[in-house]
């Protein structure tokens, strides 16, 4: 008995996918820089929080403009739906990132305080949504007889 496992692979060009890999991983180290701030209000963990937040400000604004592009050239017809929930996961990404900017903008215990922490989680939750939604492997095992 033959199997073959058939893939279909991810929407996201390459390159879009090592911006997108950004926002991944500096959402969620500014969660961690978050956590610690409350749990030692050392000020110096909310200038890490700012700057690790405008990196990934900085990267999803370049994701959200290449999804946009992505969406409407054509290039791919088939995972159109997917794609439109993917640049509107993307954007709502760098949108509450944006205000999550400014809340760490804040000074003192308010930068981070409970809304900073709230936008801080969603920030990383749909940065990694917007990463699975990309990625979006699935795979089908055919049985050959």
């Amino acid at each position: 008995m033959d199997r073959t496992v058939n893939s279909s692979r991810s929407f996201a060009h390459p390159l879009h996918a090592i911006l997108l890999a950004f926002p991944v991983a500096l959402y969620p180290a500014a969660l961690l820089t978050d956590i610690t701030y409350l749990n030692t209000a050392q000020i110096q963990w909310t200038n890490f929080s700012s700057w690790l937040i405008a990196g990934a400000d900085l990267f999803a604004g370049l994701v959200v403009a290449w999804a946009l592009i992505g969406l409407f050239s054509g290039r791919a017809r088939h995972s159109q739906g997917r794609g439109i929930l993917y640049l509107i996961v993307v954007a709502v990404m760098f949108i509450l990132g944006v205000v999550n900017a400014f809340q760490h903008a804040r000074d003192g215990w308010h930068s981070v305080g409970t809304v900073g922490l709230v936008l801080s989680i969603l920030c990383t939750l749909l940065a990694f949504g917007a990463a699975f939604i990309a990625n979006g492997n699935t795979y089908s095992v055919e049985d050959r007889t």
